[in-house]
Order: C-alpha cells, then sequence, then structure tokens
C-alpha cells in the first residue's frame, strides 16, 4: 500500500534535515581537525603549491568567480533577485526558501571564520575578509547548487550544480584566498544548511508545486 503523500513529504524533510546537521557537522570536525593541526596527507600544502601551476590560463576566470560568488552582489543581489524571480512567477515559497538558505548558510560561515579564525595563504591574490575557514565563496556556491536541484530536480540541473560548485572551490585556491580544506568546509556548510532549511520547507514546497 502506498504511504499518503503527507506521510512521503514528512519523509522527505526528515531525510534532508538528518543529512543537512551532518554535513554541518563534519564541517565543524574538520575545522577542529584543522584547529589541532591534524593534516595526515598534507593535502593543503601539497595543492597550495601545485595550484598555481595546474592552469594558470584559467586565472581571469578564478578573478571573475571571486566577484561573482562573493561581496555585495552574492550576499545580496543574488538572493534577493533570486526571490523576486521566483515570486514574480508565483513561487513565493520557492523564493523564500531560496532566501533563507542564502541568509543562514552566510551566517554559519561566518560563525565559523570567528570560531576557527584560520590564517589564510600568505600568497593571496585577492582581497578577503578574516577568517579562511570555511570558503564563503564555496560555501554560497554550494548553497544556490542544493537550492536549485530542490527546486528543479533534473540530471542536467545536477550536473551544473556540481560544476559551478566545483569551478568556485578552485578558483577560490587558484588565487590563493583559501586552503584545500577550506573550499571542503564551505560545500559541507553551504550544503548542509540549504538541506536544513529544505526541511523545514519541504511541505509548503510541495503543496506550491501541486498548486502549480
Amino acid at each position: 500500500m502506498t504511504p499518503p503523500a503527507a506521510d512521503v513529504d514528512v519523509t522527505v524533510a526528515l531525510r534532508r534535515a538528518v543529512v543537512g546537521v551532518a554535513l554541518v557537522v563534519l564541517a565543524i570536525v574538520l575545522g577542529i581537525m584543522i584547529a589541532v593541526e591534524v593534516d595526515p596527507f598534507d593535502v593543503d600544502t601539497w595543492w597550495n603549491g601545485a595550484v598555481g601551476a595546474l592552469s594558470p590560463s584559467l586565472t581571469g576566470l578564478s578573478y571573475a568567480l571571486n566577484f561573482l560568488g562573493g561581496g555585495w552582489f552574492a550576499t545580496y543581489l543574488v538572493p534577493i533577485g533570486g526571490c523576486l524571480a521566483l515570486v514574480a512567477c508565483r513561487r513565493w515559497r520557492a523564493g523564500l526558501f531560496f532566501l533563507v538558505a542564502s541568509g543562514l548558510s552566510a551566517g554559519m560561515v561566518q560563525v565559523l571564520k570567528n570560531v576557527f579564525g584560520r590564517v589564510r595563504p600568505e600568497d593571496m591574490l585577492v582581497i578577503s575578509d578574516h577568517g579562511s575557514f570555511p570558503s564563503g565563496h564555496t560555501a554560497n556556491a554550494a548553497t544556490i547548487a542544493v537550492v536549485a536541484l530542490i527546486l528543479l530536480p533534473r540530471a542536467w540541473v545536477a550536473l551544473l550544480a556540481v560544476l559551478w560548485t566545483l569551478l568556485m572551490a578552485f578558483s577560490r585556491t587558484q588565487v590563493h584566498a583559501h586552503w584545500f580544506s577550506d573550499t571542503v568546509g564551505g560545500v559541507l556548510v553551504g550544503a548542509g544548511m540549504a538541506l536544513i532549511v529544505a526541511a523545514i520547507f519541504t511541505l509548503p514546497l510541495m503543496r506550491e508545486r501541486s498548486l502549480g
């Protein structure tokens, strides 16, 4: 017997909440490991030395992503603009979901930056705020990726979401604004917070989709 739609939706919400919390906890554990200098493979030092020579031709793109993934553009314009666009499409619940997920993800990033206070690489090519862990640009990219996939669950959306997040993570290390592990933490925080908010919005989004 197929369970009622409401029960299925509740199950989806619970799964999203559990996975989201687990990802954020993993980010915190990673931050603690970094703080106590546990890096058995010395990945950060190796990657920071190698990434600059991987593809210098992509440096221009990395500078562009530095603007697109942070500052006033990503913090205010993208969430508010995306929210208004969804509202204009008569999906105000989806718009609110995007706005809340973006805000809470950015807030969690700032909390962890202040808690861990990690020093950025010395050879940084761009101007950034305090705290290297986690990467705010990468967290923002991961949040957008998860939100997009939840609102439009399609294979091509998933592909673009993964590519966008990976490219943003690479760009942050190529301009030496972050260590490799910072970008891993950013993915965990961004995706985790988006899933936690998605859990809260699961039932409203399902109702909105059925009405559409």
